[in-house]
């Protein structure tokens, strides 16, 4: 039988110690007063933008170093995706970003740009989110049913705006308009800001938008609010019904609001970063910037996220399969 020299043994030992040791150290130093960037698929205004920047600022008064939202929009987030999966694994450079990026993008094409599971670390889960339908203020209808009977009258006349290419906003349309038996136009965007402005002008009719943005213009009498694409009404808006409650199931998947990492870090930086990610979260001003804008607080670990990723991941690619969305 061979057997490993004990000079040799002892020698593999103490370094696979000291490799041990040097990452607790470098997790537990994180991040060292050094910059960390925060990447965001899309431009500053749109939910996931005013969410990372509210959670950015929490870390920066929490941990003394500064936390900066770096807007790289563009290919349903695939652009911010991509700089962040060749970052290196140090945790000075993060992602918080939506469903699209984890559940939706990788199905709608042959070759995905990249795989899920091996070139994101999960961080921590920040939040459940949905979109929600919403109108402008001057449409003829104020009712999905209304808004049906008005897109059968006056076929291709109906248009809605999403937050970009496959985005969750773009699947929920297509099912919208596959369900209701109606043709509804579909108009991308680089990000929700852009659509709710063309939205506010008239230039599009409907959007799928997010909650954080969705309630707050509808307060302000800028847009109505027609169903929420959810399982459960909103306690923010409690008297908006479903879009299964209004006669359309199919969209009741939640979206993802969530941190990620470039692949190959440390378990012990991942459980530093989840940390403190979970007590920015938690923090007074960011659950109620949350839970004012419809979404519900999650706060996970890295193994709750890794599981809900994948169950997420698999649920939107049976719709996106069922309703043949490609974009290649």
């Amino acid at each position: 039988m061979n057997r490993t020299p004990r000079p040799l043994l002892q020698v593999s030992l103490a370094g696979l110690c000291l490799a041990m040791c040097s990452a607790f150290a470098s997790a537990q130093d994180w991040p060292a007063g050094k910059p960390v960037r925060i990447l965001n698929g899309f431009p500053p205004g749109g939910a996931s933008d005013i969410q990372a920047r509210a959670i950015a600022a929490r870390l920066s008064q929490n941990l003394g170093a500064p936390f900066v939202v770096e807007n790289k929009p563009g290919a349903s987030t695939a652009i911010a995706a991509r700089e962040l999966i060749k970052s290196p694994a140090d945790g000075s450079t993060l992602m918080y970003t939506i469903t699209s990026t984890t559940s939706n993008v990788p199905h709608f094409f042959a070759k995905p740009p990249y795989d899920i599971f091996k070139d994101f670390t999960p961080l921590g889960l920040g939040s459940y989110t949905r979109t929600i339908l919403v109108a402008t203020a001057k449409a003829p209808y104020g009712t999905v049913k209304e808004l049906i009977d008005y897109a059968k009258a006056n076929p291709g006349k109906v248009n809605y705006g999403s937050f970009g290419l496959g985005s969750t906003a773009h699947i929920n349309g297509e099912v919208l308009g596959a369900n209701a038996g109606i043709n509804i136009v579909h108009v991308p965007y680089k990000g929700s800001a852009d659509a709710i402005r063309d939205l506010f002008a008239g230039q599009i009719q409907l959007a799928f938008d997010g909650p954080t943005t969705a309630v707050a213009n509808a307060r302000a009498g800028k847009v109505k609010i027609l169903a929420i694409a959810d399982a459960q009404r909103l306690p923010a808006v409690p008297e908006v019904p479903t879009m299964t409650e209004a006669g359309v199931p199919g969209m009741d998947t939640p979206g993802l609001e969530q941190l990620l990492g470039p692949p190959g870090m440390s378990r012990e930086l991942a459980a530093r970063i989840n940390a403190e990610f979970v007590k920015a979260v938690r923090s007074p001003e960011v659950t109620d910037l949350l839970v004012k804008g419809g979404s519900t607080v999650v706060a996970s670990t890295v193994e709750e996220h890794a599981r809900i990723m994948k169950d997420n991941y698999e649920a939107w690619g049976a719709v996106i399969r069922k309703f043949g969305i490609r974009l290649d």
